[in-house]
């Protein structure tokens, strides 16, 4: 392998690694989101059940 192909293969691996790292950070956040949401819907649903149950008392 000559030197300009190392480094060109250097290059290319470096400019990949440097892509994935927003992408993998997205993929935290929408996790995150998704686990902000459904302690919401958990919420939401603990409210509706308290009020039920209120209702028939």
């Amino acid at each position: 392998m000559t030197d300009k192909n190392a480094v060109s293969r250097q290059l290319v691996l470096a400019l990949c690694a440097a892509l994935m790292i927003p992408a993998l950070a997205a993929c935290n956040t929408v996790k995150g989101a998704g686990k902000d949401i459904e302690k919401g819907g958990e919420a939401i649903q603990n409210g509706a059940e308290n009020v039920q149950e209120d209702m028939q008392n």
